[in-house]
């Protein structure tokens, strides 16, 4: 598919919608969502079917959620913070899993386009870098979703253990701020059980 056809795209205007805005970031995101799935023979997960791990709390873990059906609230989206353009997707069916991360310099912007990134982020851009920007930003957007797929990322199949199927359990009451919290998060003392937040966890 041309970057125009998955622009337009149904499932690619879902995690638009999510997001807020097309970036690099969030195709990148998709890409990644798409490729682990079908290497996976997977579809969207309903319930946990699918179990879906993210190295950055950047844009693409917004496609990602939208794609796979995996999400925190069904206790099978994970998020370890290594600041890694990275996507792992397990399937609960078969036991399989693969791993995909950016290729050093597939996804980095030009000097040019950081510059403006960071213009952006402090709000010093003037209205013509801000052209400049969206311009630029639009055209990394455009080449993320042409590039093939084995010079964006680098894949492997990757087997360990599934991580627990969310739990559902009764809360309790902290000693020390009168909230309730799981059972299983609070910690003991001699006091009584108290939340993580009261014990600085």
């Amino acid at each position: 598919m041309t970057a125009q056809e998955i622009l337009h795209s149904e499932d690619f205007k879902r995690c638009e919608a999510f997001h807020g805005h097309v970036c690099p970031g969030l195709s990148i995101g998709y890409r990644a969502a798409k490729a682990g799935l079908a290497r996976l023979a997977e579809k969207r997960s309903e319930d946990e079917e699918v179990v879906a791990v993210v190295e950055t709390d950047a844009c693409s873990a917004d496609a990602v959620q939208v794609l796979t059906g995996c999400t925190f609230g069904k206790g099978n989206f994970l998020f370890k913070d290594h600041g890694k353009m990275a996507l792992t997707l397990f399937s609960r069916k078969t036991g399989r899993g693969v791993r995909l991360i950016v290729r050093p310099g597939a996804f980095a912007p030009n000097e040019e386009h950081m510059g403006l990134i960071q213009k952006m982020t402090r709000g010093e851009a003037t209205e013509a870098e801000q052209k400049r920007f969206r311009e630029l930003h639009w055209q990394k957007t455009v080449a993320v979703l042409e590039m093939p797929e084995n010079d964006l990322f680098a894949i492997k199949d990757v087997q360990t253990e599934l991580p627990a199927k969310a739990r559902i359990e009764s809360s309790i009451i902290c000693v020390r701020c009168g909230e309730a919290a799981m059972r299983t998060k609070m910690q003991q003392t001699d006091a009584g059980d108290i939340c993580r937040n009261c014990a600085g966890v």
